[in-house]
């Protein structure tokens, strides 16, 4: 039986606890969320030799100086990489669930690729004796698709934005009724502006709803039912 994690008023840290001095989706990030029991939020993709390691951005530049893109390289040059000013190294999937081992809520985001299988094969592999702690939720519709057909009892997501490239029909398309009911996830992750339109509002009543990104404490509203809150944290240092 599918177990789906209360979400209701959950605050996730978005890419964990992260400042000027603590990188984003670094270890260093996660461990400062587990000292906190703070539930984490983790984005995931594919290395050119299948090893699935935790950064956002395809390109590493923001977040390394380096323009390179990251399903490019094989894990053993991304090593080589450090994230920003520090000694953080881009970690793997493998050493994130390690270190978590099912503490707190983890909330990991697929990144859109031409490799799904790969990718969805892979995580589904890392995550076969991991503690049932866990949500995954992707902005492609096929990869939540993938999981409804091969692994329907872990609970999946749709990420949805206002708009996802210049082509009208593509957002049309992907936001619509057909493609939410094709994926059938567990719970929407949307963006905080999308919560004030109607047709959100009504999914609200049959779906929890996770919203981001957080920016402030002044954003979060306990007001509203079946909602949790992706959020930058710590609060302090994203507000100023």
């Amino acid at each position: 039986m599918k177990n789906i994690p209360n979400l209701e008023n959950i605050i996730i840290a978005h890419r964990g606890n992260h400042n000027s001095k603590i990188p984003e989706n670094s270890l260093l990030a996660f461990k400062t969320s587990l000292k906190e029991n703070r539930p984490i939020e983790l984005d995931v993709q594919l290395t050119k030799d299948n090893v699935l390691v935790v950064f956002h951005d395809y390109n590493l530049l923001r977040m390394t100086n380096q323009n390179l893109f990251l399903q490019d390289l094989t894990y053993s040059e991304l090593k080589e990489i450090n994230l920003l000013n520090t000694n953080e190294k881009i970690p793997t999937l493998k050493e994130v669930l390690s270190l978590i081992n099912g503490k707190v809520l983890l909330d990991i985001e697929i990144k859109n690729t031409k490799r799904i299988t790969d990718t969805c094969k892979e995580l589904l592999n890392e995550l076969q004796n991991y503690p049932n702690n866990y949500l995954v939720k992707s902005f492609n519709p096929l990869i939540v698709f993938w999981f409804k057909k091969n692994a329907p009892n872990i609970p999946r997501g749709l990420l949805i934005m206002d708009n996802y490239t210049n082509n009208k029909l593509i957002n049309i398309i992907v936001k619509s009724k057909a493609t939410i009911k094709l994926c059938t996830p567990d719970f929407l992750a949307i963006s905080k502006k999308m919560l004030k339109q109607k047709k959100w509002q009504k999914y609200q009543e049959k779906l929890p709803i996770l919203i981001w990104t957080i920016k402030s404490r002044q954003e979060i509203t306990y007001k509203n039912k079946n909602i949790g809150y992706i959020c930058n944290i710590p609060f302090e240092t994203q507000d100023t």
